[in-house]
């Protein structure tokens, strides 16, 4: 059974809000409207600061503080996956009409991608404004969005190539979540699949985290440059998964394309 077993998941206010903040971007036709775009993640990181606030400020270290923030970030991913809502291969293509599955593929990674960077060019314009938002409470925002964003991608890259993972909504995103830190397409089947601190795949899952949460950083730069390199971080990252998983699905898809 999936699972994360080292310590219980806590507070999961910021896996929902950030989860709401992922659908929506990933399904918008428009641009998001900045100023509720940095609403919205503002809400995410009060959420992050009552508890990831608190694990980094009772760490002592430097070092002790990022660990905790980072098994809080993986708690929460692993709540925010059965949050985000998934279309299946027949409501894509009901949204994509005249489109092949090949084509609703690269729709949805520029709509992810468009997603990312709109969540680090409001995270850096938030962190531009005369009151500076709490390091790290705003990393942990910006971190659980983009995440989520991804992980709708690599959801919904699945059901194109018809490569949907059976099971209940629990086991299909642990799926998905381990696919997204493995770069590549689910192969083994839900129940398979542990997420158990100390296992090779939690590490790996935290690793990636660990790297996301420093890219989340450069959102954070001076004035507004940091709104700039967030975003272009932020699409080039989510696009470059994008290309990634498409490939490997595209091998192992039942259609020819």
């Amino acid at each position: 059974m999936a699972k994360w077993e080292s310590e219980p998941v806590q507070d999961t206010d910021a896996a929902r809000q950030a989860a709401e903040v992922a659908v929506e971007l990933s399904e918008r036709e428009q641009p998001p409207d900045p100023r509720r775009l940095v609403r919205s993640l503002r809400a995410v990181a009060r959420s992050a600061a009552r508890v990831a606030g608190r694990a980094w400020r009772g760490a002592g270290t430097a070092g002790r503080g990022a660990a905790s923030l980072l098994n809080w970030l993986t708690t929460q991913i692993i709540a925010m996956g059965p949050r985000l809502r998934i279309r299946d291969q027949a409501t894509l293509r009901a949204q994509f009409p005249g489109r092949s599955d090949e084509e609703i593929g690269e729709l949805l990674i520029d709509h992810a991608a468009r997603a990312a960077t709109a969540v680090g060019g409001a995270t850096g314009a938030w962190a531009a404004l005369p009151i500076l938002p709490a390091f790290p409470a705003e990393v942990a925002a910006e971190t659980l969005a983009v995440v989520g964003i991804e992980l709708k991608l690599v959801a919904e890259l699945h059901e194109v190539y018809g490569l949907p993972v059976q099971g209940n909504v629990v086991d299909k995103m642990t799926a998905y979540v381990g696919a997204w830190a493995q770069r590549r397409g689910v192969a083994l089947a839900p129940g398979g699949i542990v997420l158990a601190a100390g296992s090779p795949l939690a590490r790996q899952l935290q690793r990636r985290l660990a790297a996301r949460a420093g890219r989340s950083v450069f959102s954070l730069g001076p004035l507004l440059t940091g709104a700039a390199a967030g975003g272009m971080l932020n699409r080039r990252e989510t696009r470059k998964l994008g290309r990634i998983l498409s490939l490997d699905l595209r091998k192992r898809s039942p259609y020819v394309f």
